[in-house]
């Protein structure tokens, strides 16, 4: 009578293949895939905002005029950023670059470690604000640890560059969008040495990702900041100039850079003046 065993039959592999696999399986194991759209771990230089906004304010310390550039929604828009930068690179006449947000598409790492990577290309130093879309996913969390805090501010000569979240659709009722409680502390702590005001955000009040609830309470509030000149946004994709409120403040929104164009303000003792420049 032949006995049935369910023993698997003993493979014998040679050494040398042995030593292969185990230097294949440490070389995978060694790798960083991007293996899920949610991953977090971030490959290049981080803290970005920071570091240039240390660049910008001893560059600028004790200025009266200040020009700085605006672009804004880089997403899918690779080449084109890349033109852009190759275009403001030939000038020697620019400050900073303010980026008004939207480097990404859908929150992932590897889309603001490109954009990072061709923003990092400019001569000059350069900042970002979070968009609407760099919040999908994990998105808030990867812009945190390469650009810095949602909002944020500085001071380049004597103009005060408030930049703020605004995304308020992308936050539910988590926490307070815009951060009045920043606002405030932004006012009570206003620096001596600025004696201007810009306001910076992504999408800009009476538009979706705006709470209109209290977009009349937020003009309210940053026009106690010191001599605010203008506000500047992004989002729409489309260049517009628009007096929201008929108070004065004109909100400035720049193209998607998609269509290769970016903003110039220059703000002096006379005032501001600005343009919109084709690439």
């Amino acid at each position: 009578m032949k006995r049935r065993t369910d023993f698997a039959p003993t493979i014998r592999i040679p050494s040398f293949r042995c030593r292969l696999l185990c230097a294949a399986a440490a070389l995978l194991a060694s790798c960083r895939a991007e293996y899920h759209p949610y991953d977090t771990r971030i490959d290049g230089p981080t803290g970005i905002n920071a570091r240039n906004i240390a660049r910008i304010e001893e560059a600028c310390a004790g200025r009266h005029t200040l020009r700085f550039a605006v672009i804004g929604d880089t997403q899918r828009w690779y080449d084109e950023t890349k033109a852009a930068v190759e275009a403001l690179n030939r000038r020697d006449d620019i400050d900073f670059v303010l980026h008004t947000g939207d480097l990404a598409d859908f929150g992932l790492r590897a889309e603001f470690e490109r954009q990072r990577d061709i923003l990092d290309r400019l001569r000059i130093p350069y900042v970002v604000l979070l968009g609407n879309h760099d919040c999908l996913g994990t998105g808030r969390e990867v812009f945190a640890k390469i650009f810095g805090k949602a909002d944020f501010a500085f001071t380049a000569g004597n103009v005060r560059m408030v930049c703020l979240n605004t995304n308020a659709l992308e936050f539910g009722h988590e926490v307070a969008v815009p951060d009045f409680g920043f606002l405030g502390r932004q006012i009570a702590e206003y620096p001596a040495e600025a004696g201007k005001t810009v306001v910076a955000m992504h999408t800009k009040p009476f538009t979706e990702q705006f709470d209109d609830n209290v977009a009349r309470v937020f003009q309210h509030t940053i026009r106690q900041f010191p001599a605010l000149q203008f506000c500047v946004n992004g989002h729409g994709h489309n260049f517009f100039v628009e007096e929201l409120f008929d108070d004065g403040v004109l909100y400035y929104e720049c193209d998607n850079i998609g269509k290769r164009s970016y903003l110039v303000f220059t703000v002096d003792d006379e005032g501001y003046a600005y343009e919109r420049v084709a690439f």
